[in-house]
């Protein structure tokens, strides 16, 4: 398993993707042999453990909930 993140992934996710647990925008993306899932950070966190027992690859952009605490606006 690899994990991919926004910097090599090659389909970044959107606003329109949404976590398949909550409805929630994705920032994960779990690449599986039959498919694929969304998460939002707080699902994939939660069933880390065994999505990456089965994942071929992660694509991980929860960072990018983190872009505006480190560039706070005026």
């Amino acid at each position: 398993m690899s994990t991919l993140t926004a910097d090599n992934a090659q389909d970044a996710l959107t606003a329109a993707d949404r976590c398949d647990a909550c409805g929630a925008q994705a920032y994960v993306r779990v690449l599986l042999p039959a498919g694929e899932l969304l998460f939002c950070a707080h699902h994939a966190r939660k069933h880390s453990e065994k999505l990456a027992s089965v994942a071929t690859h992660i694509q991980d952009e929860s960072d990018r909930l983190h872009e505006s605490d480190e560039n706070p606006q005026d």
